[in-house]
């Protein structure tokens, strides 16, 4: 897949006649100081969740400082998961939570990267675009990145929320922030709010919070000619009036501007915390849009199901990349969201792949736990270890969920352990395997380069069996959208040993209606099983709070109601 260039400059008058007949739109740029990982992430999709709330069209955007062109090739153990949209942009995992936070899917002009942006210019410079002038990073890579941001700025749009990456003093950082300078001015002070997200350390040798890291941040701001109009604190403790005073007077920023943001329960709490502090009509009233009621009842009713659940269910989740939170994010949040859903908690028990094939007692480690997720990866190590939960899961009757690799290691299993087949493996582990039950799709196979050229974004899945526990999770629909990241497909070759076995195909992605014989398969469940469904997609990407994914509401929901029905946790505390 080819990543799209950088929009060309909307044609102004053009864009001033459509805009005629609305205000101009506004913009929110989110930027960090002292430390990374503070979460302007969840702040910038706190913003957008109290500005759709109060009925204004919104949409979101991170600009990262980092030259690979998206973080697609990128080691989760560095970036974390690879969030992937509709369209197939791979992305950045801020993204997940704009989705999540908005209820609404971002696309590929809602990521860019320095990589994008230069390899932008660098082609325009090759074509001749800039007519044999000296191609400069101002105004020319300046340039492209206003383009970027401009390009969101449609006319039924009232916000833009364009999140920069990195903390303020990266070197890598500092064209996009000079093109945020020159935005500013471009599009007039009035319509742009600048917004610092900076950490209020607590010395606890001193016994007191220090607000030095926060100011040199924003000094350094001002040294860029960026001036903050807000300053978001991140803090273990409450800040005092005293203290906010400081910040107020060294940062330049109103006393009425130093929003809080201690550490929070749940990261949905933001949205409230910003409220509580009026920010939502802060905002408008700096930027002029009319003052209307944020009407956040339904999040509040969500946030009461978190608070005050029934009881806890465990979920095993068994992967390759545990030891980083952030590498399943997307499948942490979905399961979450399905057990809040079903008026529960979730525990999450994560264990590490190739811990579970070094353990003996392996067997054991699984029974404790109420149900099972396998989600996806690349590469051998740790792929046994789904191999194993899978078996498990189909023995013992525990409610199983496969996402991608998940799914293509149920099937090996099934082949090895029920089918007979005992070398079957996939092509990507084994080349030789006599039995490929998981093979490279024909259009992979001549393709060298890694990045963005996968089975990506969303695709129809016909759900062709009414009966199945895949079609009444997804409440009888007979054609749904799931979002792909993978090379490799379920071999057809075995579909009738599968299908003889007791394994059925209830999910289907038929490219072409004339030819059912070239269909892949989507979605696998056992037929005799409470719950073992594996999908090649990956469901954890449409997930939100107040839209818990079916199949993992699905799976929380079987796996509570068979832990009930054997003699499990009461029931108390409801209500």
């Amino acid at each position: 897949m080819t990543v799209p260039a950088v929009p060309a400059d909307p044609d102004p008058e053009a864009a001033g006649r459509k805009r005629k007949r609305k205000r101009p739109c506004k913009h929110i740029f989110v930027t960090g100081g002292v430390v990374s990982s503070l979460g302007k992430g969840i702040a910038s999709a706190s913003i957008g969740r109290l500005l759709r709330n109060m009925g204004f069209s919104v949409r979101i955007q991170k600009l990262d400082p980092y030259l690979n062109v998206d973080p697609g090739t990128m080691n989760p153990y560095q970036h974390g998961e690879v969030f992937v949209t509709d369209d197939g942009a791979e992305t950045d995992l801020d993204l997940g939570h704009y989705e999540r936070f908005l209820n609404q899917p971002c696309n590929h002009h809602a990521t860019y990267t320095s990589g994008r942006i230069y390899q932008t210019v660098i082609q325009k410079e090759r074509a001749g675009a800039y007519q044999g002038g000296t191609v400069q990073v101002i105004p020319h890579v300046t340039n492209e990145i206003k383009c970027a941001i401009k390009v969101l700025a449609e006319p039924e749009v009232d916000v833009v929320i364009t999140e920069l990456g990195g903390t303020v003093g990266d070197i890598e950082g500092q064209p996009f922030l000079e093109a945020v300078r020159q935005f500013q001015i471009e599009a007039g002070r009035e319509n742009v709010v600048l917004c610092h997200l900076a950490y209020i350390p607590y010395v606890r040798a001193a016994g007191e919070m220090k607000t030095k890291p926060a100011q040199h941040s924003a000094q350094k701001l001002r040294e860029l000619g960026l001036i903050p109009d807000f300053l978001f604190c991140r803090s273990e403790h409450k800040l005092e009036k005293e203290l906010r005073d400081k910040l107020s007077l060294f940062c330049n920023v109103p006393s009425e501007h130093v929003i809080e943001l201690p550490d929070a329960r749940t990261i949905y709490e933001v949205p409230l915390t910003m409220q509580k502090q009026k920010l939502e009509e802060l905002l408008t009233k700096r930027l002029g849009l009319p003052g209307r009621e944020c009407d956040m009842r339904d999040w509040k009713l969500m946030l009461q199901h978190i608070r005050k659940p029934k009881d806890t269910i465990t979920v095993a989740l068994v992967g390759k990349y545990i030891r980083l939170q952030d590498s399943y994010k997307s499948v942490t949040e979905a399961i979450d969201h399905a057990a809040w859903a079903n008026r529960l908690t979730a525990e999450i028990v994560r264990i590490e792949g190739e811990d579970l094939e070094r353990d003996e007692d392996w067997r054991a480690r699984l029974a404790g736990v109420d149900c099972i997720v396998v989600p996806g990866g690349f590469g051998k190590r740790g792929f046994e270890s789904k191999v194993m939960a899978a078996r498990f899961a189909r023995e013992t009757g525990m409610p199983f969920l496969g996402l991608c690799l998940g799914m293509q290691a149920a099937a090996v299993e099934y082949a090895r352990n029920v089918l007979g087949l005992t070398e079957a493996h996939s092509w990507e582990m084994d080349e030789k395997s006599p039995d490929p039950i998981v093979v490279l799709m024909e259009e992979q196979k001549d393709i060298a380069d890694l990045g963005g050229t996968m089975r990506l974004g969303a695709y129809p899945c016909t759900l062709p069996r009414k009966t199945s526990r895949t079609s009444k999770a997804y409440g009888g629909r007979e054609v749904v959208q799931e979002r792909h990241r993978h090379r490799l497909e379920f071999n057809n070759d075995y579909r009738k040993d599968f299908e003889q076995a007791g394994m059925l195909f209830t999910g289907l992605y038929i490219p072409d209606p004339a030819e059912p014989e070239r269909s892949l398969v989507e979605i696998i469940e056992l037929r005799d099983h409470p719950f073992f469904v594996a999908t090649q997609a990956h469901p954890e990407f449409k997930s939100s709070p107040v839209e818990p994914h079916p199949l993992f509401k699905a799976l929380i929901a079987t796996a509570y109601r068979q832990r009930m029905q054997a003699g499990g946790r009461t029931e108390a505390g409801e209500g």
